[in-house]
């Protein structure tokens, strides 16, 4: 059976397929061994012995698509991933948008949040800056596809790399904003945090509900995952929640200019929605 010898090429060809029809990524052959071990334990809990089992499974019983989900998207992040991003965040947009939008609470999306370093990175920057901006407010809303990461983002507890980069980089913030979780020198993100931050559920090829106008979106090392056509699906969608003034920050591995989407180039990982085309693609996005 090809639950004990591997996938064969149709069964591959199946998954991969299968892969792409319930997240919109774009697998190659390359990843089967990445496969069969994030799938093998899952057909054993289930007692089904080959992966074609598995995906008829699958296929005929919808509650066990979020399983597949979650096994098939990746989801490794750190805290403070890529400084310059954080640099230009912290020294260039939280003043500006601060002096251009007095009164207004900052509205931050953090888009494929995966286990959370990224929106508690986030949270912690605009405690800093709060701090020394009395009457500067945020919220940040957190998505992922995996209803399973979610948890893990919901909880706030960390450990292993994510714990030791945070307190190679950020030691005093590691003191202000976390607080020691069981016994093996975890963390655990403080309440100070979490109140400003809203998890929820959603895959980037359909317009977020309820719609919502951010100023901040972060759509970071996910690009990567999905063929063109899904990536410019994913940035049209992600336009339709941005305000005029708004900023889309995207991984290091990752540029968009290429694309056929309304988005403007301003420095490497950093884009916005050219002016001239904002009104006209939210508005032909909103009428499909």
């Amino acid at each position: 059976m090809d639950g004990g010898a591997g996938l064969s090429p149709a069964t591959l060809t199946a998954l991969i397929a299968l892969v792409r029809k319930h997240t919109g990524i774009a697998m190659t052959e390359r990843k089967s061994v990445l496969l069969e071990g994030r799938l093998r334990p899952r057909m054993r809990a289930l007692q089904i012995e080959s992966y074609q089992g598995y995906l008829d499974k699958v296929e005929q019983d919808r509650a066990e698509v979020p399983h597949f989900i979650d096994l098939v998207t990746t989801n490794d992040t750190l805290f403070f991933r890529t400084p310059q991003v954080w640099t230009y965040v912290e020294k260039e947009f939280l003043p500006q948008w601060s002096r251009e939008h007095p009164g207004k609470r900052l509205k931050i999306w953090s888009a494929a949040a995966a286990s959370g370093e990224e929106l508690y990175s986030m949270a912690m920057l605009c405690e800093e800056f709060a701090a020394a901006n009395p009457g500067f407010s945020y919220q940040i809303h957190a998505t992922d596809i995996s209803r399973q990461i979610l948890e893990v983002a919901r909880a706030g507890k960390y450990g292993g790399r994510s714990v030791e980069k945070i307190q190679a980089t950020h030691p005093d913030w590691v003191k202000k904003y976390f607080r020691p979780s069981g016994d093996s020198g975890g963390l655990q993100v403080v309440d100070a945090l979490k109140k400003h931050v809203e998890l929820a559920q959603h895959n980037l090829l359909v317009p977020l509900k309820p719609n919502k106008q951010f100023d901040l979106v972060f759509l970071r090392n996910v690009l990567i995952y999905f063929d063109q056509e899904h990536t410019e699906t994913v940035l049209r969608q992600a336009a339709l929640s941005m305000a005029p003034h708004a900023r889309l920050i995207v991984g290091e591995s990752e540029s968009i200019s290429g694309l056929n989407t309304a988005y403007q180039f301003v420095r490497p990982m950093i884009y916005q929605i050219e002016q001239a085309d904002y009104h006209a693609n939210n508005n032909n996005q909103r009428e499909q």
